[in-house]
């Protein structure tokens, strides 16, 4: 193994907007990104727009032979009750057959639950007007959250503030970025999986 490369759903069709979200994320990743760095591994995140165009991308990084090892970070879009790989075959019909269960990563139920895990980030970035009492208890269960319950819960939260409510390009990112890793860790066990797997590659590296 060379590297590691992630292929991440989001950033919508711009340029521009998906190298703010490949940052966000690079920020959010920043441990292993370093534990990787101190290894030599080369590590690239590529926001890919269209979670289709992810998947795409995954498979063609895959069956061409790519160096480094490949994984799939796409949003859940409903509750998780299989495997994440049987997941995303039963709900996007995607074959998946070449793809080992560690190569498949979810955010359940989407990117904004991973966001609301943190409400201190988020009061931080928002400022003056946040209301954090509107977000769930943090002895909610974020992962059984509809996305777009989540994303009530950010509009609500943010819509007295000098920026605005939450929008997902001009807002996801910079969150991203901001929100504490192991917080959301321990509120979202998509995202420890997703930090065991990266970590566990990287020591067997």
């Amino acid at each position: 193994m060379k590297g590691i490369a992630i292929y991440l759903e989001g950033g919508g069709t711009g340029a521009g907007s998906k190298a703010l979200l490949r940052r966000g994320m690079g920020e959010f990743l920043q441990g292993v990104r370093n534990l990787a760095r101190a290894k030599r591994l080369h590590w690239k995140i590529v926001a890919c727009g269209g979670r289709d165009q992810a998947f795409d991308r995954f498979r063609n990084s895959i069956v061409n032979g790519d160096a480094s090892v490949s994984l799939l970070l796409v949003d859940a879009e409903g509750p998780l009750h299989k495997n994440p790989r049987e997941h995303l075959i039963q709900r996007d019909h995607w074959d998946l057959g070449f793809a080992q269960e560690s190569r498949v990563q979810l955010m359940v139920q989407s990117m904004e639950t991973w966001l609301i895990a943190d409400p201190e980030s988020l009061a931080d970035y928002y400022g003056k007007g946040f209301v954090g009492k509107t977000l769930p208890a943090p002895s909610a269960d974020l992962e059984r959250l509809d996305r777009g319950r989540v994303e009530q819960y950010l509009q609500h939260s943010t819509r007295r503030t000098p920026k605005g409510e939450y929008k997902k390009i001009r807002d996801g990112s910079a969150l991203l970025a901001m929100i504490d890793p192991e917080v959301v860790r321990g509120r979202c066990p998509s995202c420890k999986r997703l930090f065991a797997t990266l970590e566990a590659l990287i020591s067997q590296a």
